[in-house]
């Protein structure tokens, strides 16, 4: 926590007494976020006060990321923490309440709830099978034996949403009201913030609504199942994931359904992700015409910062349309 340090000894004090009252400037907040792009957004609400510190740095993926010596320093001395919640980070459960127990711990997951004109993640456009006409984990599990009940393997709702902007303005004003709280001495900079974004974020979700609108009917699969909220929002076709969890490769059989539906023309695009090997993809793709695209839903080679935010989502987009456009 802020800590304001005293003058020691006799001649400090004669000297403090002596002199007119200093006012000290307040220290800004200690604030850690897991994520480029949650970090990108608090870093602009933050902007003109301080910086969050970032965990999952460069091309690292919160799906396989290993605490560093200097993350658990900053969360034991962290005022706030921002994070999606432990459908995402699962190497933060349990690791906040260890380190972080004096901070507010913020679960961004919570917004999805409470956000006006929210999706559930897995709307119309959504595929709702997989490869083969398999449910989503049938396709998976039938390789590992596995018997599960639930749809994804994120849990009920895609945890990626920061790829709906509209989620991304709520995500803000959380972040804001959390900050104004926490930090009462900046509130009017928070504040000024925190519009300045929503307006930067309204104007955002309309330029691509706009670039998009032509490409929304042409079906493509994309490498792990992260993009229901981009999808939902935008109206685009999502025909297929090949992979439920990147942490887990699929199976022969998973691998084989995938071929097939990508044999068979339905699919235009497939798209993988920089944060893992893409060999799997070249796999899939050999032999075929499907064009392949790359899609980056934590901006892997974009500096962290208050801009990353819309680079990610414009570049995103450029991605979709580059691929897609006939």
């Amino acid at each position: 926590m802020r800590k304001i340090h005293k003058a020691a000894g006799a001649v400090a004090i004669g000297l403090a007494l002596a002199s007119p009252i200093q006012t000290l400037a307040a220290e800004p907040a200690n604030v850690v976020a897991s994520i480029k792009p949650i970090h990108s957004l608090v870093a602009g609400v933050m902007e003109g006060v301080g910086e969050p510190h970032l965990i999952v740095r460069g091309s690292g993926s919160p799906h396989a990321h290993s605490l560093r010596p200097s993350d658990a320093v900053a969360l034991q001395d962290a005022d706030v923490v921002f994070w999606v919640g432990p459908e995402l980070e699962t190497f933060l459960e349990g690791v906040i309440d260890a380190l972080a127990a004096d901070a507010r711990s913020v679960t961004l997951m919570d917004v999805v709830a409470t956000a006006p004109d929210h999706h559930d993640g897995h709307g119309t456009h959504h595929a709702e099978t997989e490869p083969g006409g398999e449910p989503v984990d049938a396709a998976y599990d039938e390789d590992h034996g596995h018997d599960h009940d639930h749809d994804h393997a994120h849990g009920d709702v895609d945890p990626h949403i920061w790829l709906d902007p509209v989620l991304a303005e709520a995500m803000v004003g959380v972040i804001a009201e959390t900050l104004v709280a926490v930090d009462p001495a900046h509130a009017e900079t928070y504040q000024r913030n925190r519009a300045k974004l929503i307006i930067a974020l309204d104007a955002l979700t309309e330029e691509l609504a706009a670039q998009l609108a032509p490409v929304t009917d042409q079906p493509f699969m994309v490498f792990h199942d992260a993009y229901a909220h981009l999808a939902d929002r935008f109206d685009l076709t999502v025909a297929g994931v090949v992979t439920v969890s990147p942490e887990r490769p699929p199976g022969a059989a998973r691998v084989q359904a995938v071929r097939d539906d990508l044999a068979n023309g339905t699919v235009v695009c497939l798209f993988d992700e920089p944060q893992f090997d893409p060999r799997l993809v070249e796999t899939l793709t050999e032999g075929t015409r499907i064009r392949r695209g790359t899609l980056d839903p934590l901006g892997a080679d974009l500096d962290g910062g208050p801009d990353l935010y819309q680079a990610l989502m414009r570049r995103n987009a450029i991605a979709l349309i580059a691929c897609l456009q006939e």
